[in-house]
């Protein structure tokens, strides 16, 4: 089958959340601000590719459904489909493009992804244009995947492979990064996945995490006995302070990064 991926809106979404996440692990700055505006842009809720996303999500991450609940779900998922406006959804397709290839380079594109098959299929599903045996045949294999039932020992050899593959990534990951404290592995963590459910976590972690940072950070001040580290360290508390007040940006994720250690130096010192 032949298919434009660069036209598959789900397909855009998750070579942008891989470069996303290479540009943390890779600590690249610019990168990183560059696919955070490219995703605020276009995936916001409301938008008309995060509106086609969600449909690609109805029908790729529902699983284990009774066969007449799922064939109700693709159906409905047809409909709300074929409301948006195809024109809207290939001009924003054609900015994104545009951006992608101006600020991150057209290597991108050749970014691996594992259920590119399955992204390529429900856009087929989509695509008024396409050939009604192949619809039919497309949706066949959506209905049959999320109405299948998982064998046991299937479940467990999944299990057992995935434990597999989190293990070494983690090994890996501490072998290189394991200099980074827990809070600001927590924070990263949140920070790399708000976009999934619109900052919700990440903005619950903060309540409690600038909380906790600014009262060691005032306790530390007022024992200090050196008038330049007290003073700096009351214009960090200030700094908490106000942020606490406005919307978490993306310049604030390494200040805060700073601040964790920061706070854990002041507490491992006499």
């Amino acid at each position: 089958m032949k298919h434009n991926k660069k036209r598959n809106t789900a397909f855009i979404y998750e070579i942008l959340i891989k470069e996303f996440t290479k540009s943390i692990i890779e600590k690249d700055t610019q990168k990183k601000n560059k696919v955070v505006v490219i995703l605020k842009e276009f995936f916001t809720k409301g938008q008309i590719l995060a509106q086609e996303l969600n449909l690609y999500s109805v029908l790729l991450e529902t699983k284990n459904t009774q066969p007449k609940v799922a064939e109700r779900l693709l159906q409905e998922t047809k409909a709300v489909h074929s409301r948006l406006d195809e024109n809207t959804i290939f001009d924003a397709q054609s900015r994104i493009i545009a951006a992608i290839n101006k600020g991150l380079g057209k290597d991108i594109w050749g970014n691996f992804v594992p259920n590119f098959k399955s992204l390529a299929s429900v856009a087929a599903i989509f695509n008024p244009k396409s050939a009604i045996k192949k619809k039919v045949l497309f949706e066949q294999s959506i209905l049959d995947r999320m109405s299948e039932k998982q064998h046991l020992s299937e479940s467990n050899n999944l299990k057992s492979l995935d434990n597999l593959t989190y293990n070494s990534f983690i090994k890996k990951y501490n072998e290189k990064y394991g200099n980074l404290l827990q809070e600001q592995k927590d924070l990263l963590n949140r920070f790399i996945t708000s976009f999934a459910d619109e900052g919700f976590e990440l903005r619950l972690y903060l309540n409690e995490e600038l909380f906790r940072l600014k009262s060691l950070l005032s306790e530390a001040a007022a024992a200090e006995l050196e008038p330049l580290i007290s003073q700096k360290t009351n214009e960090v508390v200030e700094y908490l302070e106000e942020f606490r007040r406005r919307e978490f940006s993306d310049g604030d994720l390494n200040k805060i990064l700073k601040t964790q250690e920061l706070a854990r130096e002041l507490g491992t010192n006499d």
